[in-house]
């Protein structure tokens, strides 16, 4: 049976890889790089804002939780246990694996981009759903053309970052939770900040 997973998921990594081309080469770079969403970080922080207005200190801080744990736990609680080489890395795919930038370190699974986008967009798209009707469609096509991007630059199978969108929307799910709770013990009976 794992045989037969990873063998698809070669196949479906060598597929969605061998779409490349020079002028997608470098947008997937750029989609995959962090702070060419700088402007889309922006908009949201605006969002959330318009909403929730100084309460959205506080959930800044749960959003730097939210990535504290999927980009630390990505890596202490997958990669360095499950030891998967990422396919750049693989010898038997060298000379089919396409890469535009540098391959990253050994381990793939799971993908960090994958887990940090996909908690992101099921936090705060759970927090702003009920005022923009939009925002969840919006984010999880961001989630997911940023780890289509992973693959396609030929640093992830595509069990790697389905992997990571899953223990993202797991984290992301529980530090809702965790959020609602502290609103509702602190912030909605105005205790917040005071002993």
């Amino acid at each position: 049976m794992l045989d037969l997973l990873n063998n698809l998921d070669t196949y479906l990594f060598l597929l969605i890889n061998g779409l490349h081309n020079s002028f997608f080469d470098v947008v997937m770079v750029y989609i995959s790089a962090r702070f060419f969403w700088i402007p889309f970080y922006i908009l949201l922080l605006y969002l959330l804002y318009r909403t929730y207005g100084w309460q959205t200190i506080a959930i800044l801080l749960f959003v730097a939780l939210l990535i504290l744990i999927t980009d630390q736990g990505s890596v202490h609680l997958f990669k360095n246990i499950f030891q998967r080489p990422r396919p750049c890395h693989e010898i038997d795919l060298q000379l089919f694996v396409h890469t535009v930038e540098k391959c990253g370190g050994r381990y793939g699974f799971i993908s960090s981009h994958a887990a940090n986008s996909f908690a992101l967009a099921f936090f705060v798209s759970s927090l702003l759903k009920e005022k923009y009707s939009m925002i969840s469609l919006l984010m999880y096509s961001w989630a997911a053309l940023t780890i289509y991007s992973r693959v396609y630059l030929g640093v992830h199978y595509p069990g790697d970052v389905l992997g990571g969108a899953l223990f993202g929307i797991l984290v992301g799910w529980l530090i809702l939770i965790l959020y609602r709770v502290v609103y509702r013990r602190f912030i909605q009976n105005k205790s917040f900040g005071h002993s």
